[in-house]
């Protein structure tokens, strides 16, 4: 007990002239715990800018519109090489100080009813110029939807394990950066069928992909009143043919949602595996409690898929652990949505039987300003992924740690219409 207040003494009088050290922003992703419960943090271009759908109806006037939008990030993430309940006097304490500073600019012309232009670009501070989506929409007689450029399309219906995704998934070799895309959306009924092409080589770059580095998918939804279905499949050389089924439903309140994966090693010996999740989400007392849980089966062994840059993390690879998996996700608003809330979210696997435990507190004390207070730690076997994978600092196994995160932010917009 006495170690557990030494050490909470030195996590907060921490001597702030130490901050020599580098590191990445941070190592946990919030925009995630966010996008769980629907929650997802305000980004450049608002409303449907950016959305996955192309449908161009809630569109009515031509014109321009310019987004400028700016941001302060800092983090401070002092932790511990093994789990503070267990030291005896030869741990590794380290901590980092993380600074970032960025601008974007974004234009949204809407040229014609049938024809829009989205493009981002920005300026990190460290960093550099990045290009953010950038695309042109084209309506074919309110029929055929055409979106075509730099942009991340999903599937899928999981919040924690993304395995249906297969436009998230890279092969063993190859490229696996941004995605580009040609993307045609085709209503039909109560539903609609989407079919693409899709290569993560850098043609921003002036990288021309090869055959092997093209995908090709197609999706078809299917929204009754009482259930969505999605069923899709996607081909590239190099990796298995998949296909996946999902199915959600709300009944007394509780979303429910069940997800099958079937792949085929077409580029190797025919060999087939599945993957399959069943989750729920449920809202309480007036949505001031949110909780999401999914019980996540993956027969395909250890696969990866490509994770986009965010606010809080860099863009990278990352895989679906083989076996069980479980998780589940808290959320509680002290004042209903948008409010204070504190937060907590664990991922587990049976094989590796380790887990990651995340709870923290996130808080909006003034306009423009944001605040999260978080504990990531990794708990069971010290040779499981989440150990072997904690948090860290120039390559420091970091099972426990304390991130401290505030961000300013703002925009403005301006727009000519004709």
């Amino acid at each position: 007990m006495k170690k557990f207040f030494v050490l909470l003494l030195l996590l907060f009088s921490i001597n702030m002239i130490a901050a020599a050290q580098e590191m990445s922003l941070l190592d946990i992703d919030f925009d995630f715990l966010d996008s769980i419960f629907n929650e997802p943090s305000e980004e450049f271009f608002l409303e449907a800018d950016v959305e996955s759908a192309p449908i161009l109806q809630h569109i009515r006037r031509h014109g321009i519109g310019i987004n400028a939008s700016y941001e302060f990030q800092g983090a401070v993430n002092p932790g511990w090489d093994v789990y503070p309940w267990e030291l005896e006097g030869g741990e590794h304490f380290s901590w980092a100080l993380g600074i970032r500073m960025s601008a974007n600019i974004g234009i949204h012309a809407q040229v014609s009813d049938n024809f829009r232009v989205i493009s981002v670009v920005g300026y990190s501070v460290p960093g550099y110029f990045h290009l953010g989506d950038f695309f042109f929409d084209y309506n074919f007689y309110n029929r055929v939807f055409l979106r075509t450029g730099k942009f991340e399309q999903g599937w899928g219906t999981s919040p924690n394990f993304g395995f249906t995704n297969l436009l998230s998934r890279v092969p063993d070799q190859g490229p696996s950066g941004p995605s580009y895309l040609i993307k045609f959306d085709m209503p039909i009924g109560v539903g609609g069928l989407q079919a693409l092409a899709m290569s993560r080589a850098n043609i921003a770059g002036g990288v021309i992909p090869a055959r092997h580095e093209i995908g090709f998918g197609g999706l078809y939804n299917l929204a009754n009143r009482w259930a969505d279905f999605n069923l899709g499949m996607y081909y590239q050389r190099f990796m298995p043919t998949r296909g996946f089924l999902s199915a959600k439903t709300t009944i007394f309140g509780t979303e429910l949602y069940n997800e099958w994966l079937i792949a085929v090693n077409t580029h190797t010996d025919d060999s087939a595996s599945f993957a399959f999740n069943v989750g729920f989400a449920r809202s309480f007392f007036a949505d001031k409690i949110d909780l999401n849980g999914e019980f996540f089966y993956n027969g395909e062994g250890y696969t990866y898929f490509f994770k986009p840059e965010s606010d809080f993390q860099a863009a990278g690879i990352s895989p679906f652990l083989e076996g069980i998996n479980m998780a589940l996700n808290f959320l509680y608003r002290f004042n209903g949505r948008g409010s204070p809330r504190f937060f907590s979210g664990i991922v587990y696997s049976y094989a590796e039987e380790s887990a990651s435990f995340v709870p923290g507190f996130r808080l909006n004390p003034f306009p423009n300003i944001e605040l999260y207070l978080a504990a990531p730690m990794a708990l069971g076997s010290k040779e499981g992924h989440y150990y072997r994978n904690a948090v860290n600092v120039k390559n420091e196994i970091r099972p426990f740690s304390i991130v401290l995160y505030i961000t300013f932010s703002g925009g403005v917009h301006a727009a000519y219409y004709y």
